[in-house]
C-alpha cells in the first residue's frame, strides 16, 4: 500500500520553505519567493513546471543538492519516480542537511523497491538516522513494503500496526487490510504460537486475535476495561454539560421497515425513540432524527445511506442486516459516519468512520467462561443446540475457557427435532451423584462441537469440584434437557446464554430451570440505574416484552451511544451504562457489551446482584418523531427466528 494523497496525508512534498531548506544556508528574498512558487506549482499538480522551477533554482543558487532533491520529490508525486534517478545521481549525499538527507534516502528506498531490490530498501529504511516527524509515516510505509518484499511478513505487519494510530480515512482502511492480510499469510499455527507467548498488553495481540478470527478460528477476547462511565458531570458546569457528550444536529436512522424484518425493526425503532424521549428528562440537547427505509437489501440500503447523507445527516445509525452493512461499508469512502447495527458476514474490520454494534452470541459464550472461572470452575461440559447462535457461543466459550487456564471436558450438540436427550447425556460421561466425584475416571473431552446428536470424546481429567456445564439453546429445549440431567443424577452447576430465557416470568414453565445462571441485558431486570423502567414500558408496549425486549434494549442503546461514540473510541476504559449491557468501544471500532448475570429460582429469573435500579424513573413511551418521513410502526413481537436473516438480534 502506498499512502493515498487524497486521504488526508496530502502531498508529502508540500513544505513551508523555511522547513525544507538547510538551516546553515542564507536565502535571498528572491530565492525564497522562487522556492515558494515552485512549491505552489507542485501542490497544484503542475508537476513539469514545478520540476523546472526547482532545477532553475539548482542552477542559479549555491544549494543545487537541495533543489535537485526537491525536484526528485515532484517526480515521485507525479508517479514517475524513475525520472528522479538522474537527479539523485547528481546529489552529494554527505552535503545534505538532516531533512534533505532523509528525503534522499527515502527516494532511494522507493526506487529500490520499484526495481525489486528489497535488500537495499530495507537498509535505507532501517538505518539509525533521525527522520523528521513529517516523514515518519512515509519511512514506516517503505520499511513495511521492504520487509514484506524480503519475506518478513511479521515485521511488515508490526510496522504497519505502528503506523495505524497516525492514519485517517482511506489510508487507515487500506493499512488495516494490509495488516490482516500479512498476518493471515503467516498461517494459523504460527499466529497461535506468537499470541500465546505475548503478554496481555502487547499491541500486536488484538491484531493476532483479529487475524485468527478472520481465518475462522475462535479466539479468546479479553473483557473490555470498565474504568469510567461516560456522561460525568463536569466540575462547575451547568446541568446540561456532561463529559464526552457531543450530540450531532441531524441523525438518520436506517432500518428495513417491511417484509421479514418489520418485527425486529419495529422493536429496535421503538426502543430508539423511547431513549430519545428520555433524553428530554435530563434536559440534554437532542438531534433531529429522520427515519429511512433501508429495504433489507444491499442496493436499497446503499440508496438510503446516500439519501440520508444528501439530506444533511451528520451521523447515520444503521442499517440492520449483515448484507446492508456490508454494502454501506463497501463504499470507497463514508462521507457521513455510521453506527452500524450489525457486523458484515466477511468479518472485515469496520470501515474508516464506522462503528459496529451488534448482539453477538460469541460475547455471551466468552463471558460465560469468564464467569465460571471466577466461580472457581475450570472444567466444563458443553451442551448446545444445532442453531448457529449456539454453535458460535460454544466456540467462543471454549476459546475463552482455555485462555483462562480451563478446559472443556466434553461437547455435545443436541439432535434437532428430538425430545429424548438420554444418549447425549450418557455419552458425555459426566460425574453423577451415583458416581462420587472423588476417584472418578477421567471424563471425555472434545476439541470441537460434535455433529448433531453425536458425542466425540478424548480423555481429559476433570478436577474434583472444579467442573460445570455450559448450555446454549432456546427455553423449550432447556426445559427438556435439565429434567433429563436430573434423572441421570447429574448435579453439576449449569450456566447458559440469554437464549434460555423467554424474557417474561413463567414460573410454571421455568421451574425446571431452577439454579441455572445465564447472562442477559440488564434492562430486562431493571438492573441498570438511570434508564427508563422496563416494567412500566412493557405494560404499554408489546415490543418491550418477551424476547423482543432485547431488541428494544438494543434500540435504546443505539440512541444513547450517539453522543458518546467519539469519546468511547478515543478514551479506552470509558463505557456507557446501557440497556443491553455495559458498552465500550475497542480499537477496531466495535462496541462490546458486558452483560449481567441472572439465576432461575422458583421458576423466576432474577439478577444475581439484585435490582440495582435506584431511581423511580417514569416510563417514556416512544413518540412519533417529528423529523421522520415515516410514521412510527405498530408495535409487534414478530421477530424473525432464523439467523439466516443476518440480524444481530435474530440469534436471540
Amino acid at each position: 500500500m502506498r499512502l493515498l494523497r487524497a486521504a488526508g496525508l496530502g502531498l508529502l512534498i508540500a513544505l513551508a520553505s523555511s522547513a525544507c531548506v538547510p538551516t546553515k544556508v542564507t536565502r535571498s528574498p528572491q530565492e525564497l519567493a522562487a522556492a515558494q512558487h515552485a512549491e505552489q506549482l507542485a501542490s497544484q499538480g503542475q508537476f513539469d513546471q514545478a520540476v523546472q522551477a526547482y532545477l532553475d533554482l539548482a542552477r542559479q543558487t549555491g544549494d543545487a543538492d537541495h533543489y535537485r532533491v526537491m525536484a526528485a520529490e515532484v517526480y515521485r508525486e507525479e508517479g514517475a519516480i524513475d525520472q528522479a534517478t538522474p537527479l539523485l545521481d547528481q546529489v552529494h549525499r554527505p552535503r545534505l542537511e538532516a531533512e534533505d538527507a532523509a528525503r534522499y534516502d527515502l527516494l532511494r528506498a522507493e526506487l529500490a523497491l520499484a526495481h525489486h531490490d528489497a535488500h537495499t530498501a530495507l537498509q535505507l529504511t532501517t538505518q539509525p538516522t533521525p527522520v523528521p516527524s513529517a516523514l515518519e509515516l512515509r519511512l514506516l510505509e517503505l520499511r513495511a513494503r521492504a520487509m514484506e518484499a524480503s519475506g518478513d511478513l511479521w515485521g511488515a505487519a508490526r510496522t504497519r500496526v505502528q503506523m495505524d494510530p497516525q492514519l485517517e480515512g482511506l489510508d487507515h482502511t487500506q493499512n488495516r487490510k494490509q495488516i490482516l492480510d500479512l498476518l493471515g499469510r503467516l498461517g494459523v499455527e504460527p499466529l497461535k504460537r506468537r499470541g500465546t507467548a505475548m503478554h496481555q498488553g502487547d499491541r500486536m495481540l488484538p491484531w493476532i486475535n483479529e487475524a485468527l478470527t478472520q481465518l475462522g478460528v475462535p479466539v479468546a477476547q479479553p473483557q473490555p476495561d470498565l474504568d469510567q462511565p461516560v456522561g460525568t458531570m463536569l466540575p462547575g458546569a451547568n446541568a446540561n454539560v456532561r463529559e464526552g457528550y457531543r450530540m450531532p444536529a441531524n441523525v438518520a436512522l436506517l432500518l428495513p421497515l417491511g417484509g421479514n424484518f418489520a418485527g425486529a425493526s419495529g422493536a429496535i425503532r421503538q426502543g430508539f425513540f423511547a431513549a430519545y424521549a428520555d433524553t428530554a428528562r435530563n434536559n440534554a440537547p437532542r438531534a433531529n432524527v429522520k427515519v429511512y427505509d433501508s429495504g433489507g437489501s444491499a442496493d436499497s440500503a446503499l440508496k438510503a445511506y446516500q439519501q440520508a447523507a444528501s439530506d444533511g445527516a451528520q451521523l447515520i445509525v444503521g442499517p440492520l442486516t449483515r448484507a446492508e452493512v456490508a454494502a454501506v461499508f463497501g463504499q470507497a469512502q463514508l462521507p457521513v459516519p455510521v453506527l452500524a447495527l450489525n457486523h458484515p458476514d466477511d468479518r472485515s474490520l469496520p470501515a474508516a468512520g464506522a462503528t459496529e454494534f451488534g448482539l453477538l452470541p460469541e460475547t455471551e459464550g466468552a463471558q460465560a467462561a469468564d464467569h465460571m472461572v471466577e466461580r472457581g470452575l475450570h472444567g466444563a461440559y458443553v451442551i448446545v443446540s444445532d442453531d448457529d447462535f449456539a454453535q458460535r457461543a460454544a466456540g467462543a466459550f471454549k476459546a475463552e475457557l482455555e485462555a483462562r487456564g480451563g478446559h472443556v471436558a466434553g461437547m455435545a450438540t443436541l439432535p434437532p427435532g428430538k425430545v429424548n436427550y438420554a444418549n447425549a447425556i450418557a455419552g458425555l460421561n459426566m460425574p453423577t451423584s451415583a458416581t462420587p466425584l472423588a476417584g472418578t475416571e477421567p471424563a471425555p473431552a472434545m476439541s470441537a462441537p460434535a455433529a448433531a446428536g453425536s458425542v466425540a470424546v478424548v480423555p481429559a481429567p476433570v478436577p474434583t469440584g472444579d467442573t460445570g456445564i455450559f448450555i446454549s439453546m432456546r427455553p423449550e429445549q432447556a426445559r427438556l434437557l435439565l429434567p433429563q440431567m436430573h434423572i441421570a443424577h447429574v448435579g453439576l452447576p449449569v450456566f447458559g446464554t440469554s437464549h434460555i430465557y423467554a424474557g417474561v416470568d413463567d414460573a410454571a414453565a421455568d421451574r425446571d430451570l431452577d439454579g441455572v445462571e445465564f447472562s442477559d441485558a440488564p434492562w430486562l431486570f431493571d438492573a441498570q440505574p438511570g434508564l427508563p423502567n422496563h416494567d412500566a414500558i412493557a405494560a404499554q408496549l408489546t415490543a418491550a416484552r418477551g424476547t423482543s425486549a432485547r431488541l428494544f434494549a438494543f434500540g435504546m442503546d443505539a440512541w444513547n451511544l450517539v453522543p458518546y461514540l467519539d469519546w468511547l473510541r478515543d478514551h479506552p476504559g470509558s463505557y456507557l451504562p446501557g440497556a443491553s449491557g455495559q458498552l465500550a468501544a475497542d480499537q477496531f471500532g466495535r462496541v462490546r457489551r458486558v452483560l449481567v448475570w441472572a439465576r432461575f429460582q422458583d421458576g423466576l429469573a432474577r439478577p444475581l446482584t439484585g435490582s440495582l435500579q435506584l431511581d423511580d424513573v417514569p416510563s417514556a413511551a416512544p413518540p412519533v418523531n417529528e423529523g421522520s418521513s415515516t410514521p412510527m410502526p405498530a408495535t409487534s413481537t414478530g421477530v424473525p427466528p432464523s439467523s439466516s436473516t443476518g440480524l444481530p438480534p435474530a440469534d436471540h
